[in-house]
């Protein structure tokens, strides 16, 4: 078995069982959702990976602004995000969502019910910007 993180996946490959872990060292993937969504095979961006923050609708799951009380009183998604399908159509394979601000309201990622992820080039500092600047 290979283990590469947070969010499993379990495939058979060559008659090898492979396990897919996301590493979340910078606390920057929502925990309390499982979504995973394997990219189209021979495409432009496969073997590529993405993760898409949890404003994106994901077909089958809730998407809960990173707010848990917002996830508990809405149904999941019925249509995927035009964006995430794309990448996906693509070949890309989505491993996770990512932490935003509670509802969006808010530019730092400051985030009271799933923490704040690390800035990882400065460590003391808040991630900020509108996408979080995860990287």
């Amino acid at each position: 078995m290979i283990t590469v993180g947070l969010f499993h996946r379990s495939t058979v490959e060559g008659g090898v069982m492979v396990r897919i872990k996301i590493d979340d060292t910078l606390n920057a993937f929502c925990k309390d959702t499982g979504v995973y969504l394997e990219g189209a095979s021979d495409a432009p961006l496969t073997s590529l990976t993405f993760a898409a923050k949890d404003i994106l609708d994901v077909a089958g799951y809730v998407t809960g602004g990173s707010n848990p009380d917002w996830k508990a009183a809405h149904e999941p998604a019925t249509p995927t995000a035009w964006a995430v399908n794309t990448l996906v159509e693509a070949g890309a394979t989505m491993v996770g969502k990512t932490i935003t601000d509670e509802l969006t309201h808010g530019i730092f990622v400051l985030n009271a019910h799933y923490g704040t992820p690390v800035n990882p080039r400065a460590p003391d500092r808040v991630p900020g910007g509108s996408v979080g600047r995860q990287r």
